[in-house]
């Protein structure tokens, strides 16, 4: 009678402890879904930016022909950066070489602003304009994607090393996910002179 009651508990707590290890998995699943589609959304931002830049060199390239070394040096940045793609198991490596190219592309870009500047008809060009503010709305786009992107990837990473989940993480292999960081030099404020 007594090995009854034990074998019937010993069922209730497997029961129970499966359940949980279910919805627990199923969860993380989702999470790593979510995170995901977030890295997806910053990939896509970041297309637009690689997209608007050959329209904005040949609008700067009609204007500034003697500056072929800034223009040439944008367009390969944006070819490297159009060689990499995230996706599948994501290591902090991928992420790093990602954000590598990005930056790469982001001072190709400023030093072309800084050309820019030597053009006031550049400057005062609708078209320039109009992509410069296409540009610049496409930088707090990629901001706010990393954010989200991060968001979820800190709450993914707290819920599997968080005690019961963490088990069950383990159990089945997931594994912390990589945050965006900014980029190398970000923390220095730019030097301005007058």
């Amino acid at each position: 009678m007594v090995w009854r009651k034990f074998v019937w508990v010993a069922l209730f707590v497997a029961g129970a402890g499966a359940l949980f290890s279910g919805c627990a998995y199923n969860e993380m699943v989702n999470a790593e879904e979510k995170i995901q589609e977030a890295l997806s959304n910053v990939e896509v931002q970041y297309q637009r930016r690689a997209d608007l830049i050959p329209n904005l060199v040949n609008v700067v390239k009609g204007y500034a022909q003697h500056e072929r070394e800034v223009l040439i040096q944008v367009t390969k940045a944006r070819a490297s950066v159009s060689k990499i793609q995230l996706g599948g198991e994501i290591t902090p490596a991928q992420i790093q070489q990602f954000m590598e190219a990005q930056d790469a592309l982001t001072q190709a870009l400023s030093r072309l602003m800084v050309v820019v500047e030597r053009y006031p008809e550049l400057k005062a060009n609708q078209q320039f304009l109009e992509l410069q503010a296409q540009l610049e709305g496409t930088e707090n786009r990629i901001a706010f994607a990393r954010n989200q992107y991060n968001d979820r990837v800190r709450s993914f990473n707290t819920m599997i090393r968080r005690f019961p989940k963490n088990l069950v993480a383990s159990l089945f292999g997931f594994h912390p996910y990589p945050y965006f960081q900014a980029a190398s030099g970000a923390e220095e404020a730019p030097k301005v002179g007058f």
